[in-house]
């Protein structure tokens, strides 16, 4: 069994957190919007230029799977870098290489040179993330687990829907999209400079399996490698999906915004909705809804783009409680250190699906521009099936 240093164990809220946890939950969140302006703006923009330039579905999909790598390195030694650095200049210094990454992406434009800043952009993206979600771990009152966690995933999307309506405000060419995410990341270390001290204390914990929990709680854990998947095509392919049906860019972009928006509006209700029924029977209905939507959704544009955007929004916000319910579910099992390094995992798997999927449902969508959404079909019906799939595990316990 694989051995993996998830270092995230313990986390205690120091004084100034139980002072003002308010506070404290805001500039969290403030952070994990940021993380989604962020990916959004950086995947419609890089997308749209490089199909602009000729690249194929494939390589455009690629490209974005270098920041799946770079979280998927980079998140199990966030935990050791904050109990150094601490949390607060820890997260100054992301900002700060987030900041030189997209200036660089201005002063290198060329396939393999944004491959490379995108890995940086992607670690700096990460520890902003994994920070700001063990924050909110901390602060959030547990007898809230699904109200807090639906705020938590509504937050994250409304940063994603955030940049491409940026974007397209801003136009795809030149200096000007770069340089608005550059003062959105300079206002955002605001927040972070007069609440950052609240942030809770990071204990050190022994080596724990990742795969265990993947064995455990298959369903649980899979949420967020199936989520990631989906999340991160979505974000970088529906552009290049509007080119092939002769959309403008610009429309390309709004694409991204009205998938985001979904996500918005359903991990509230959905994450109450979660306590109370069952979350594992709850997943498998989500699951076979985002199937079904992901064969009606092309077939809607073909009739009525307002059709086609309607659902669009629906079959995003279905598709996205995914994470906010798959981490919800081992937060009903798990306690302590466990539930610590059962987080660790999710955060791997979902860069997994970040790194996996774009390259692979490009693929579909090389083949025809339906093909996106039908490789989405076929793996939410995977996911499916091992959700109903009867098994003694930490999922079917309640």
């Amino acid at each position: 069994m694989n051995e993996t240093d998830a270092g995230f164990a313990k986390s205690s809220p120091n004084a100034a957190t139980a002072d003002r946890p308010a506070l404290a939950l805001t500039a969290a969140i403030g952070s994990v919007s940021l993380v989604g302006v962020g990916l959004s703006l950086t995947m419609a923009l890089l997308a749209v230029r490089l199909a602009q330039q000729g690249y194929s579905a494939r390589a455009v999909g690629f490209n974005p799977s270098a920041g799946g790598l770079a979280t998927l390195l980079i998140s199990t030694f966030v935990p050791q870098l904050a109990q150094r650095l601490g949390i607060r200049n820890l997260l100054f210094v992301a900002m700060g290489l987030a900041i030189a990454s997209l200036a660089a992406f201005t002063l290198y434009e060329n396939y393999w040179s944004w491959l490379f800043f995108r890995g940086l952009y992607g670690i700096a993206l990460t520890i902003l993330f994994v920070l700001s979600e063990f924050w909110i771990n901390a602060v959030a009152p547990p007898q809230k687990r699904g109200l807090i966690l639906g705020i938590y995933t509504t937050s994250l999307a409304a940063g994603f829907a955030a940049g491409p309506t940026i974007l397209a405000a801003t136009g795809t060419q030149g200096l000007p999209p770069f340089l608005a995410a550059i003062a959105l990341f300079a206002v955002a270390s605001v927040p972070v400079a007069l609440v950052g001290g609240a942030a809770p204390q990071l204990e050190p914990t022994p080596r724990i399996s990742a795969r265990s929990f993947i064995i455990a709680a298959p369903v649980a854990t899979l949420a967020a490698l199936v989520f990631g998947a989906i999340e991160t095509a979505a974000m970088g392919l529906l552009p290049v999906y509007a080119l092939r049906n002769a959309m403008q860019a610009e429309t390309g972009a709004l694409l991204v915004s009205l998938f985001a928006l979904g996500n918005v509006i359903f991990p509230i209700p959905m994450g109450m909705l979660s306590d109370r029924c069952d979350r594992r029977r709850l997943l498998a209905i989500v699951a076979a809804a985002g199937v079904a939507g992901a064969i009606l959704v092309p077939l809607a544009e073909a009739r009525s783009f307002a059709l086609f955007a309607v659902l669009l929004v629906v079959w995003g916000g279905v598709v996205g409680s995914l994470y906010t319910l798959g981490l919800a579910l081992l937060g009903e099992r798990y306690k302590g250190v466990e539930l610590a390094a059962a987080n660790a995992t999710y955060i791997m798997l979902y860069a997994g699906g970040m790194l996996a999927g774009p390259p692979l449902l490009g693929i579909g969508l090389d083949l025809t521009p339906p093909g996106l959404f039908w490789s989405i079909a076929a793996m939410l019906l995977g996911y499916f099936a091992i959700a109903i799939w009867p098994r003694k595990t930490v999922d079917s316990q309640g």
